[in-house]
């Protein structure tokens, strides 16, 4: 499975890490801009990502609008024809964040911080990333 985490805070993506290494490759960014580079990259090589963690308050540009980005250059066709699994992660667990990554973003799902081990396990499982 290729991972990227994008997080600006080095703590979360160590701990994110440690839970998503041993199922695949994980690439870090430290902000919205550099995930959607990343994302576009990943998309040229016809190597795109399976997962992608995505912090909402990021510097330069946030998840929110990196969300966006990259849901509009999937609708322009990715190679396998499949929609990327991104979880919004965030210590904004607001309403209004929630139905913004969602229904103006699309994301896949939301994870609130704290993150733990067994929360993220149980959305791979649930998007069978990962074996039950």
């Amino acid at each position: 499975m290729k991972i990227m985490i994008a997080d600006d805070e080095l703590n979360n993506r160590i701990l994110l890490e440690r839970i998503l290494s041993p199922y695949g490759e994980c690439d870090f960014v430290i902000n919205g801009r550099e995930a959607i580079e990343a994302f576009e990259l990943a998309m040229m090589d016809n190597k795109p990502y399976d997962l992608i963690c995505l912090d909402i308050m990021m510097p330069e540009v946030d998840g929110q609008e990196a969300l966006k980005t990259m849901r509009d250059m999937e609708r322009g066709g990715r190679p396998d024809g499949k929609e990327t699994i991104i979880f919004m992660v965030s210590a904004l667990d607001t309403e209004e964040q929630v139905v913004k990554a969602f229904f103006r973003g699309g994301c896949s799902d939301y994870l609130a911080k704290p993150i733990t081990r067994d929360k993220v396990l149980d959305k791979l499982r649930q998007y069978r990333l990962i074996p039950e």
